[in-house]
């Protein structure tokens, strides 16, 4: 019963909160021990607040989850975990997080249970409303990377906070793209949402997250006070990185079906996960050499 417990908080999904790494590795404070354990305690907490979230959400598409070709195999969804035991357990395990939380510091704390908050408002209410449901899902990255700041007592960068945003809105619509298209005409029926939406209108909404995204980060790169900060010229160098990593995701989204579970097609997609690791790479040579 715990195993499908911990497979409905879907772990993988969890590398979505390695954003709260972002501040420290940006702030050059990366070599902190007493930081880096205080951010990583940060990336566990909301870990489980995260996949208690999913859990929920989970309970709340039960029946919609049923009729879907690849949810319907969730442990909820084929009632392979029972609802009241998984609904019981999340709600014991946000406790302990929130506790947590508040250990590591008052501000996080708060942010990590406004972070909560809108989670569950996504899954009872926000999902609900054409165009909100998918900027409330970028404003939850953008707590993530505020808390991975807030966490490690330094100062959040409003850079760090538009590009995190426009990137889950790209990544967002991708989503919604994808099941648009796999799902067709039953689309609406799984989820009630999706009829207010047209593939002609998310790509609308793509093209102009994906101009904008690509923009922001230029203009951090090139930015002469994040340079002086960074005491680096260079970062500019890591544009080509970015510019290729979207453009293969659009690629994947419009020729090869994907947009699904980005984390998955960045695993399976070796030039996209080479561009990332490379501009990973890229990054920490430049910052830290």
């Amino acid at each position: 019963m715990l195993g499908l417990l911990f497979e409905s908080m879907r772990p993988k999904q969890w590398t979505k909160n390695l954003i709260v790494f972002a501040a420290i590795i940006f702030a050059q404070e990366l070599g902190s021990m007493s930081i880096l354990l205080k951010v990583i305690g940060g990336f566990v907490i909301f870990s489980l607040l995260s996949g208690c979230g999913y859990i929920f959400n989970d309970l709340s598409d039960m029946e919609k989850d049923k009729i879907h070709p690849r949810k319907q195999n969730r442990p909820i969804a084929s009632g392979r975990l029972n609802p009241l035991f998984a609904r019981y357990s999340a709600i014991l395990i946000i406790i302990l997080s929130l506790i947590g939380a508040f250990i590591l510091g008052i501000n996080f704390g708060i942010i990590s249970l406004g972070y909560l908050l809108l989670t569950l408002g996504y899954s009872f209410f926000f999902k609900h409303i054409v165009i909100l449901d998918v900027m409330v899902l970028s404003f939850g990255f953008v707590l993530r990377a505020v808390a991975g700041a807030v966490v490690s007592d330094l100062e959040i960068s409003p850079w760090l906070v538009i590009c995190t945003m426009l990137l889950a809105l790209f990544l967002g619509l991708g989503k919604r793209r994808h099941e648009l298209v796999l799902l067709e005409a039953t689309a609406s029926s799984h989820r009630a949402i999706l009829r207010e939406y047209t593939p002609a209108f998310i790509d609308e909404m793509i093209s102009a997250v994906t101009g904008s995204t690509i923009i922001a980060y230029s203009l951090y790169a090139f930015s002469p006070e994040v340079q002086d900060k960074l005491c680096t010229p260079y970062l500019p160098l890591t544009i080509p990185f970015v510019l290729y990593g979207i453009f293969r995701y659009l690629y994947l989204v419009h020729q090869k079906g994907g947009g699904g579970s980005p984390e998955s097609d960045i695993l399976r997609d070796k030039p996209l996960l080479m561009a990332i690791l490379l501009w990973i790479v890229v990054v920490m040579v430049i910052i830290y050499l």
